[in-house]
Order: C-alpha cells, then structure tokens, then sequence
C-alpha cells in the first residue's frame, strides 16, 4: 500500500507525527508536489495544485480493477477500501465468483454470475 499527495515528505511527516490517527501507519507515504503522479491517475486539479482524494487497486499485472474519487474534504473508509483489495484478491483466485456488497472476507457468501442469476440475486443472498 502507498499512498500519494501533493504534500511534501515534511508535511507527511509532521502528519504522521502528530495526527494521532495516522501515528502507528507503516506504509509508504509518496509525495507528489509537482502533480505528476496525481495528473497520470486524472485526480490533479491544476486550478488549486491539489489532488482529490482518490484511491486505486492496481494488480500486480498492473489492471486497474478498482478507483474511487472523492472531493477535497470527503474522508475514505479504510476498513471498505481493504474489504475491496481482499475481494479482489479472491476474485483474482476464484475467476467464476463474485463478491456482493456484503461480503468481508473467504468463506463468506459469493455469487456465481450467469443468465440464471439476473433478476435473482436478491434471493440469491438469501
């Protein structure tokens, strides 16, 4: 996990230091201050030199298989976003399956898509 902003490595730090929410991350923190990082995922605001908010989950192969955009000052839910890479994790295992929205983790219920299954899938989750 990586994450990118505009912010510069100090302001990272000084976050990091002392925003109590963010004192035990681990992963690596980018910075992109002049928006070259920000402009290639299309969430660089040249008007204000910021970047919106926006979270991607990039394979290894290098698939793009999720992104989310929010605004400025609209916060992610981190618990959803790793809910998100674990279900593509699965998927990527279990190619013929499907995660509906309810679903957290392996041995939870999935979903096998076909044309008996449109229209139905609320019985389905049952």
């Amino acid at each position: 996990m990586i994450t990118v902003s505009t912010d510069t490595k100090f302001v990272h730090l000084a976050w990091q230091r002392d925003e109590k929410l963010l004192e035990k991350v681990k992963y690596t923190m980018g910075s992109d201050p002049t928006g070259c990082v920000s402009k290639m995922f299309g969430v660089y605001d040249s008007a204000t030199g910021l970047a919106l908010r926006g979270s991607f989950i990039i394979n290894p192969e290098g698939t793009l298989l999720n992104s989310e955009v929010n605004f400025y000052n609209l916060g992610r839910n981190i618990e959803e976003l790793l809910r998100k890479v674990r279900a593509n994790m699965y998927m990527g295992a279990h190619g013929d399956e499907a995660c509906p929205v309810g679903w957290k983790q392996e041995g939870d219920k999935t979903l096998k898509p076909s044309a008996k299954m449109v229209g139905k899938v609320y019985e389905a989750m049952k």
